[in-house]
């Protein structure tokens, strides 16, 4: 009877214990390791990460806005953010179209990118194309990749501000944005997608970009300064005239933003929460070690020169440090983050008394604040840091010139010769609010001459008391 029974159950168990063990064996293979479940979340991570520095990013363009606007006059006010809103806009829309696929394409020769499959990117097929990385990533490197190009463009507009025309200075973002610095960003950074860019080889460093970023927007700065030629009254004489800027704590707070920002320009570029060498976080600390050594570099060599220590110089070394640090910043140590931005602070400011002798006007000191420095800062990463030779840093910062000046010299040239570069006398002396906009930023008697201390109105010209007083009519 008991063999009966052994041999009716038998084959059920058999059966039950095939299906236990092939149902065991398709959960163990659908349940992901704990590898998998670490990779899938720090993927989640980067791209959280790398979106939220792009935002700070983003942030800096009123950073940079409002320090034109500060060091400028205020009759040309609505003309400065006019100028930083649409470089960003078509900035973005020419990075989008062109220049990430000149820029990260796969490189011909190491010299230029240049793939069908970036062009108008779309971040599932780029992904695609790529092949190992996530539609998530791709769009995240866009937009962070987006807002350094036209930080570039952004650049220049201090330099040639209050004298360019609106529609010389719209054809030339186009042109810088997309082609003027994805074609060398592709030489230093192409391999952050597809591409391999000669500078590369040879072993430059640049982490976040002293000299792909802000040597390249201070180079095609000076080439636009040359071009367009010095404001009205600037140089008379011989001699060089001060034309003060109508807001400095205006001014002021566009550097505390750019600081603020440039915990995403620098951390961000990991691209990364969590990097083997140099976290995000100690590249934090460094940027900021850098920021204030400038500060307080700028602010010592003002005061022995002029003697009494300038705001406006002490704000540009701040700037000066920031921009230092960051090609280095990644691989240079604290101590020699606060003697790089130290050195750079110190540098702008003569340097922006050197270009005032030039007859080069800078009405904010953007070439000597990104381009010199940003050259500085690059060669300073080779000098500061035994991980990286020198001779690439030199070779970079010389490519960074010889390809961004002469190039955005021709292409000012042409603007100049074409569509026009620099508005008329009349325009410039009544202010480019109102001849190129139609508008003021503020209403008569708001703004005082910083120099006599009257009220003025529109062109910038002095107001009577009755005029003061009298009711706006619409």
């Amino acid at each position: 009877m008991n063999g009966l029974d052994l041999k009716k159950w038998l084959f059920p168990v058999f059966v039950i214990g095939c299906l236990l063990s092939f149902s065991g064996a398709s959960w163990a293979a659908e349940t992901p390791s704990a590898e998998q479940i670490s990779a899938d979340l720090q993927g989640k991570l980067d791209v959280l990460w790398t979106l939220l520095a792009a935002v700070l990013v983003f942030f800096m363009q009123a950073g940079f806005a409002m320090v034109e606007v500060g060091f400028t006059r205020a009759k040309n006010a609505c003309n400065i953010l006019m100028k930083n809103l649409i470089d960003f806009s078509v900035g973005s829309l020419a990075f989008w179209a062109i220049g990430f696929s000149l820029m990260f394409g796969a490189t011909l020769g190491g010299w230029i990118g240049w793939d069908f499959d970036y062009m108008f990117f779309d971040g599932a097929h780029a992904a695609q194309a790529k092949g190992d990385t996530t539609v998530g990533f791709a769009w995240a490197f866009l937009i962070f990749q987006t807002v350094f190009c036209a930080t570039a463009a952004t650049i220049v507009s201090g330099a040639v501000a209050e004298r360019t025309k609106f529609v010389g200075y719209l054809a030339y973002s186009i042109l810088i944005t997309g082609l003027v610095y994805p074609i060398f960003g592709a030489w230093a950074w192409g391999s952050l997608w597809a591409g391999e860019g000669w500078l590369e080889g040879l072993g430059f460093h640049d982490f976040a970009g002293s000299t792909v970023v802000h040597s390249i927007g201070g180079w095609c700065a000076l080439a636009g300064a040359l071009v367009i030629g010095p404001r009205l009254g600037k140089y008379v004489n011989g001699k060089v005239m001060p034309i003060p800027g109508h807001n400095i704590p205006l001014a002021g707070l566009g550097v505390f933003i750019l600081w603020l920002g440039w915990f995403g320009f620098n951390p961000g570029s990991t691209t990364a929460v969590g990097v083997e060498s140099g976290s995000f976080a100690q590249i934090a600390v460094v940027t900021n070690l850098a920021a204030a050594a400038g500060a307080v570099g700028a602010t010592i060599v003002s005061w022995l020169m002029f003697k009494k220590p300038d705001p406006s110089f002490a704000l540009n070394g701040a700037l000066a440090g920031l921009v230092t640090i960051t090609a280095g910043c990644d691989v240079l140590s604290a101590p020699a983050s606060v003697l790089a931005g130290l050195i750079g602070g110190a540098i702008v400011v003569p340097s922006v008394v050197f270009f005032d002798r030039l007859r080069i006007d800078d009405p904010v000191g953007a070439i000597s604040v990104h381009g010199v420095c940003g050259a500085w800062g690059t060669l300073a990463t080779g000098l500061f840091s035994p991980d990286v030779a020198l001779w690439p840093q030199v070779v970079g910062v010389v490519a960074g010139f010889a390809w961004a000046f002469p190039v955005s010299l021709v292409i000012f040239l042409l603007i100049k010769y074409t569509v026009g570069l620099r508005v008329s006398e009349e325009e410039e002396l009544e202010g480019l609010d109102l001849s190129e906009h139609g508008l003021h930023a503020y209403p008569p008697g708001f703004v005082y001459d910083s120099v006599r201390g009257t009220p003025l109105g529109p062109g910038g010209k002095p107001l009577t008391p009755a005029q003061v007083t009298a009711p706006q009519t619409s």
